[in-house]
């Protein structure tokens, strides 16, 4: 099995955060994950701090400004790609403060080509999804902006063992053919599903070893909060890890995740709400992850396999809770996975 970046019972967040203030996410994050910190994402600024507007900027020789009706590609870099190329800067200025001397895995966070194409219009107004050639190039301009982002994370964090997650809340929906057309009364077809995993692949490889470098592989997590996660898929995509709520998993569920386990895959599990539900939420560490375990259970797993395989999160992205909320999440997760490699007995 491959040892993964990260080393074992590792805990980390999902990516956004609560508030605008830049340094005191980052202080908050790289306070808490001291294993496996990750680039915290304020989309409570406004549009270019959004995830969409955010990867955005990162695209080559595509550009995307702001409409009423969300983000449509342009002719050129307008004040809408500098926002959010801008916001970004800010964030990445953060990190670096606060992880001077740091040597260990880096978490780093953009949106997958599949939300993209479903999220980012075409300039008359339908989603890029609904063209097979645009749905390619924006693949292809990603991958190429994901690379010159990725070196610039290790430029600031030399020490960083860069981890790239692509955020999928809308892959579901492309596979099954339920994201909607511009007019709201049908939806796009369903893609292939050799289509899809082809582009999620490109991807990956791109970014996998940089400059030819295999010390400096980067790790790609897919992450997905929506029901019916295509774990298969994703592993054949070459997925190092795939990120998802727990609560939604289901024994349907059961035959893909034991086997992508057994490839080598690591389950990015959800068990933290990423909003406050009640008080007793993060009382009991143990409790938070004893699913986890009686999953382990079921597939008929290896206990050796648990704490390598397994990374602790929150269900989803914290921007929707308060920032004390979000800091005790945070630290709650790193508790529940320390109690992954106790005996439950």
């Amino acid at each position: 099995m491959r040892e993964h970046v990260w080393g074992t019972a590792a805990a980390t967040g999902v990516g956004s955060m609560p508030g605008t203030d830049a340094r005191e996410a980052a202080k908050a994050v790289t306070g808490t994950f001291e294993r496996f910190p990750y680039l915290p994402e304020l989309p409570a600024r406004g549009p270019g701090a959004d995830m969409i507007g955010r990867t955005a900027g990162l695209l080559v020789e595509l550009y995307a400004r702001l409409e009423p009706s969300g983000w449509r590609v342009g002719d050129a870099p307008g004040r809408d790609t500098r926002r959010a190329r801008s916001w970004l800067g800010e964030d990445l200025d953060a990190l670096e403060e606060f992880t001077q001397g740091y040597s260990g895995a880096l978490k780093v966070s953009a949106v997958g080509p599949w939300t993209l194409a479903a999220s980012l219009e075409r300039r008359g107004g339908e989603a890029m999804l609904g063209d097979a050639g645009a749905c390619r190039y924006l693949a292809g301009s990603l991958a190429e902006g994901l690379r010159a982002h990725l070196a610039e994370v290790r430029r600031r964090v030399p020490g960083a063992r860069v981890v790239l997650q692509l955020d999928e809340p809308s892959l579901t929906a492309v596979l099954l053919g339920r994201v909607p057309t511009a007019s709201g009364y049908r939806t796009h077809p369903a893609v292939d599903r050799g289509v899809v995993e082809g582009a999620l692949r490109q991807v990956v490889e791109a970014v996998r070893e940089p400059a030819g470098d295999p010390d400096g592989r980067v790790p790609v997590v897919v992450h997905s909060c929506a029901p019916g996660v295509p774990f298969a898929l994703l592993r054949r995509a070459g997925a190092a890890g795939v990120s998802f709520d727990f609560s939604l998993l289901t024994e349907r569920d059961d035959e893909a995740v034991g086997e992508a386990v057994e490839a080598g895959t690591a389950l990015f599990a959800g068990v933290v709400p990423a909003v406050e539900p009640d008080s007793s939420a993060l009382s009991d560490p143990a409790g938070s992850v004893m699913g986890v375990r009686t999953l382990w259970r079921r597939l008929g797993l290896s206990p050796e396999l648990l704490t390598r395989s397994v990374v602790v999160t929150p269900a989803c992205g914290l921007a929707g809770a308060s920032p004390a909320y979000a800091r005790a999440a945070l630290a709650h997760c790193v508790r529940a996975a320390r109690s992954l490699a106790n005996d439950p007995e």
